[in-house]
């Protein structure tokens, strides 16, 4: 996992030209107005360019990791008042309208593509400089981590950083945080000073009671991605968001609440008052959640125990089938898993998973198939599409199961008395598969599966000389 550090920042030697030249480019190019320096005119734009006075300030060295003065920079700040941004000229690239600027930035698919596209402006707001930042870690961060720790090294990505952290309080809200949470995902150094600088400023803008709702939310996302559950300042979000008026929250923000609220209840808060009032406005966007945001609620709802909010359930729960062709395997665990605390059992769910099986069971993670096959097991919901789909998945994956999955795959089969199409192949494979791992499976693991093979009628013969040997026996009485 690739950091960078920004305490190892240092003025360099000036002997570099060609380094100053480019730095100076970009310096120039890249410098984005403050959006809190609001001129007179409400129709007016501030932009603040950045004249520099001493070259030698802006040097990089030829070391693996950005270098940079941390001393003031000596700039003459001069602010030059721009008419409405989306009547300004583009012809020469000086401005360019935000929503064009963004419609042009999700269309870029790589970093390198995005670098380019920043060096062409010669200025952009911070709400612009921030929102490329977090298009930057859309591209390059996946679940392994940053996929090219190069890019730190990029002349344009480094002077954006220089200037969110020489310019931390002059930023608006937006682009402050959405400068932060870009920062996380791409795994800048918590303990640098880039990134101390903008949580000291978010920190500040709290206290004194400057942030929106959304802002709150995405601070909370921040801190969460930063610091986890130990983090103190999230009961202080909360208890902002408490005196903000609920009925009006975005879906997004809803969602950013419940996740702060589950951390906070593990910690032995209690929160059940605002737990009713935001249940009860959530019910009333329940339309509106897309699926990512229906999961999480309903994970939520599960974890925080809230048994009482029964129609905001049930909604939710109706509300999911629709969205089933589009959940993540996280997602689909964290619906199925909410199917089961609450005790739901829709129809119509059911047949959207027997459509949604059948043609993605080769892709599914298979804890997520382990899971939809628990729900059928415990609701008793013996679907034929899906077991026959899952019968011909664990044929072409089962090397690739742990013993659990294997378990959880087969159990529900004996189970639910149901012999699929496939048997003959399903049941040789589960054998040899027993051959080579026997030893692997946990004892009363192992117990429940042959056990379903003989509920079916496929008697385990050939293990029987196993399980009832001394040793396995011992096993299974915890000796």
């Amino acid at each position: 996992m690739a950091l960078i550090s920004r305490r190892s920042f240092q003025l360099c030697s000036s002997s570099t030209p060609a380094s100053r030249s480019a730095l100076m480019t970009l310096s120039k190019r890249l410098s984005f107005i403050s959006g809190q320096r609001k001129p007179q005119n409400s129709s007016s734009v501030a932009m603040r360019m950045l004249c520099v006075k001493d070259k030698s300030h802006y040097v990089f060295c030829r070391k693996k990791h950005v270098q940079l003065q941390m001393q003031p920079l000596s700039v003459n700040e001069a602010v030059h008042l721009c008419g409405d941004t989306r009547n300004c000229t583009k012809s020469n690239n000086v401005w360019m309208d935000e929503q064009l600027f963004f419609k042009r930035l999700n269309n870029l698919c790589t970093s390198e593509e995005i670098f380019c596209f920043l060096s062409s402006l010669e200025v952009m707001s911070d709400t612009m400089a921030s929102g490329a930042l977090q298009r930057i870690s859309e591209v390059e961060v996946d679940d392994n981590g940053l996929k090219n720790p190069g890019l730190l090294e990029n002349e344009v990505f480094r002077a954006l950083c220089f200037q969110f952290e020489f310019e931390s309080s002059k930023l608006s809200n937006t682009g402050l945080l959405n400068a932060l949470q870009a920062l996380i995902m791409l795994r800048i150094d918590p303990q640098s000073t880039l990134m101390a600088n903008l949580l000291s400023e978010s920190a500040e803008r709290l206290g004194r009671g400057q942030l929106t709702a959304e802002n709150l939310c995405a601070l909370g996302e921040s801190l969460l991605e930063l610091e986890g559950p130990s983090c103190a300042t999230l009961e202080e979000i909360v208890n902002h968001m408490q005196e903000r008026d609920i009925e009006r929250w975005s879906p997004r923000e809803i969602v950013m609440v419940y996740k702060i609220l589950q951390v906070i209840v593990r910690e032995g808060k209690q929160c059940q008052n605002l737990l009713n009032r935001l249940n009860s406005a959530t019910l009333r966007t329940v339309s509106q959640l897309n699926p990512n945001f229906a999961s999480v609620i309903l994970n939520s709802l599960v974890v925080l125990r809230q048994t009482q909010a029964v129609p905001l359930v049930t909604a939710l729960c109706k509300h999911s089938v629709r969205h089933v062709p589009s959940f993540t395997d996280h997602d689909l665990v964290n619906v199925l898993e909410a199917f089961l605390y609450f005790g739901q059992k829709v129809q119509i769910f059911t047949e959207a998973l027997e459509r949604h099986i059948p043609k993605s069971i080769h892709t599914m993670h298979p804890q997520t198939v382990s899971k939809v096959m628990q729900y059928c097991c415990k609701k008793m919901i013996l679907s034929k599409p899906i077991f026959d789909a899952v019968a011909e998945g664990f044929i072409s994956s089962a090397d690739r199961l742990s013993t659990d999955q294997i378990a959880a795959y087969i159990i529900p089969f004996g189970t639910l008395n149901y012999v699929p199409p496939s048997a003959s192949s399903l049941f040789r494979k589960l054998e040899t598969v027993l051959h080579t791992r026997l030893r692997h499976f946990q004892p009363h693991t192992l117990l429940n599966l042959l056990h379903s093979c003989v509920l079916i009628q496929r008697y385990p013969v050939n293990f029987l000389p196993k399980i009832f040997s001394p040793y396995f026996l011992q096993k299974l009485q915890g000796k």
